[in-house]
């Protein structure tokens, strides 16, 4: 066998995959989303963006990513560096941060419910600590912010070790010697934190901020068990179209948008964080 043929039959089996569960869903999708009996038509679209709950499940997405994904990168720098420092128990403190990474979305979202539920965690305390004499109803469809509160809380919780994997990974690869020469030149840890921890870590940061901020824009199952549908999402709405209205028409449209703002979020981070040229790490 050539030597060269060898890399391509190694890309074989991922190319297979991405054109049997990629590529051929994508034209499916693309498909019902553009075409109905009377040939090629942009009614679905309308359908969509006509629907009152577009706007809002659009909102909501965007502000759940806009909060969600900031904060969960501060806290996975924040852990990351607490491993990366550690010279005893690094392994167990390690392996008590990514404990939420075992569990799926709707298990999460079904852990924090047990804390808002009106007979769940939170009331008790508070009323074992006098606060309250009767239980509260935190999950109601009139407390927005509080709806909004309890799916951010539980996203922080369930996903932030996934970033900080990734982060840790990529501290490990930054040559110690940065760190020595820049303790030579005085600086302090919070300098070297800035000019040696953040510079390396660029390429980390821009494979964390994509997959976090796609799945960002595709949370489902965690706003699902703790709203159900009083905050409306995108993924949660294509749900809907797909089941309870049996329109994949307007479902597929639903899902070029995610797919839209996926692949303008990717670009985004591409550009934005990419490595300068002759970067080395």
């Amino acid at each position: 066998m050539p030597n060269k043929a060898v890399p391509y039959l190694l890309l074989l089996p991922a190319t297979l995959f991405l054109l049997v569960f990629f590529a051929y869903p994508f034209v499916q999708i693309a498909v019902l989303a553009v075409t109905s009996e009377q040939g090629f038509t942009l009614a679905h679209f309308q359908t969509m963006t006509s629907h009152w709950k577009f706007g809002t499940a659009l909102g909501n997405t965007i502000l759940l990513a806009a909060v969600v994904v900031p904060l969960q990168l501060i806290m996975a720098l924040a852990m990351a560096s607490t491993v990366a420092r550690l010279k005893r128990g690094r392994s167990a403190v390690l392996y008590i941060f990514t404990i939420p990474l075992g569990l799926s979305d709707l298990a999460a979202g079904i852990i924090w419910l047990a804390i808002f539920d009106q007979s769940g965690f939170l009331n008790s305390m508070l009323a074992g600590l006098g606060v309250i004499d009767r239980p509260i109803l935190f999950l109601n469809y009139q407390n927005w912010w509080v709806l909004f509160l309890a799916v951010v809380l539980a996203e922080l919780w369930r996903a932030t070790a996934i970033v900080m994997v990734i982060l840790v990974s990529g501290m490990g690869l930054i040559p110690k010697e940065y760190y020595e020469a820049a303790e030579v030149f005085g600086a302090g840890p919070w300098k070297r934190f800035l000019k040696v921890t953040l510079p390396m870590l660029r390429p980390s940061l821009q494979t964390a901020l994509i997959l976090r901020s796609i799945a960002a824009f595709e949370v489902f199952a965690v706003v699902a068990a703790l709203s159900g549908s009083a905050l409306p999402v995108l993924m949660g709405e294509t749900f809907q179209w797909q089941f309870a209205l049996q329109d994949r028409n307007v479902a597929a449209a639903y899902a070029l948008v995610i797919l839209a703002i996926s692949i303008g979020i990717t670009l985004f981070f591409l550009r934005f964080l990419r490595t300068p040229k002759g970067a080395t790490i």
